[in-house]
Order: structure tokens, then C-alpha cells, then sequence
């Protein structure tokens, strides 16, 4: 194989697998796919608290120690099943309050909670951290939805299309709230 011959193969082995890898973390990323399964820490876990699968048992997250993914993941799963406050609380105890996932789900929480205004700084500030986060941006044009604003919720889905996201949840999500139409 010649030199020329090998670039071109490693550049088209790196553009497979960046594109791959990325396509694998929207379709089975954390907080892009659909609602979580409920774990103990939505059905047996109260007042903030986490099942700890170590201690096999429910556990106060500021004192738990473990770790951000797993703080996050319970806060969001707690979201989904409509514990707002409880995951606010585990959210809390997330070590990286600036992270776009945590100021995204502080946004869904208190939105879902009927504070429409904080929750909509949230996801604005979630995508100050990141405007490439598409789960923000889903989630905010669902909330200009409730709010009757529909151009700006369409402005929204035109965002999540451009940045890569059309054929993820957070784009679907959008999309159906909408009523199932693109309007672009």
C-alpha cells in the first residue's frame, strides 16, 4: 500500500469511526433516549435519597459519594417519574453544577414543576454551556410550546436539525409536540 494509499484509508477509518461513535452517543446516550426504566431509587427512595447499589439500600445523595454519572442519572430518572423536587435535591448534590445535562434537568424539573420562568433560565443557561446540546433545545421549544410560542419552538427544531440531531429523541420529542410536522 503506498503512503498516499494509507492516509487515505486512515483519514476514511477516522471519519467512520467519529461519525459511529457520535451516531452510538445520541441513539444510546444517557440523556437523549427516551424515559429511563424506574430503578428503586423512583420507587422505594424518598426526600432525596438514591438507591446505592453497593449498600443496597436508599442513601442521602449529598453524603453518598458516588459519583456525578450516577447522581445524574437518579436525578433524571427521579424527573421522568415526576419527583421534581426530589431530583432537584440530587441534582444538588452533583460536583459540576455548570454542566449542561445538570442545568438542562434543573430546567425540566422546576418547569414540570409549574415554575415555567426558572426553568426556561435553566435551559438557557444549559445552552450557554453548551449550544450543541440538543436536549436543552428540545425541551425548551416544548416549553414555548406550552407558552403558545410556536415560532420560536420551531426556531428550536431547525436548531436541533442543523446541529446533527434529526434523527434523535430529543428532535422527535420536539417534532410531536408540534404536532408532528416539520416546518421547514
Amino acid at each position: 500500500m503506498t503512503m498516499i494509499n494509507r492516509k487515505t484509508a486512515l483519514i476514511a477509518f477516522s471519519t467512520v469511526c467519529a461519525f459511529t461513535l457520535g451516531q452510538n452517543a445520541w441513539a444510546a446516550g444517557e440523556d437523549t433516549s427516551a424515559p429511563p426504566e424506574k430503578t428503586k431509587t423512583s420507587t422505594e427512595c424518598t426526600d432525596g435519597k438514591i438507591w446505592d447499589e453497593e449498600k443496597k439500600e436508599c442513601v442521602d445523595a449529598k453524603k453518598s459519594g458516588l459519583d456525578d454519572g450516577i447522581l445524574f442519572k437518579a436525578a433524571r430518572e427521579l424527573a421522568y417519574a415526576g419527583q421534581y423536587e426530589n431530583s432537584l435535591k440530587v441534582l444538588d448534590a452533583v460536583k459540576d453544577q455548570n454542566s449542561a445535562r445538570v442545568l438542562n434537568y434543573r430546567g425540566y424539573s422546576n418547569r414540570k414543576a409549574g415554575r415555567m420562568a426558572l426553568g426556561m433560565s435553566y435551559y438557557k443557561q444549559a445552552l450557554q454551556a453548551d449550544e450543541n446540546y440538543i436536549l436543552a433545545r428540545s425541551y425548551m421549544g416544548q416549553a414555548l410550546v406550552e407558552q403558545g410560542q410556536i415560532e420560536e419552538a420551531k426556531a428550536q427544531l431547525i436548531e436541533i436539525r442543523d446541529r446533527g440531531g434529526e434523527g434523535t429523541w430529543a428532535y422527535r420529542a420536539l417534532l410531536e409536540t408540534l404536532g408532528g410536522v416539520r416546518h421547514y
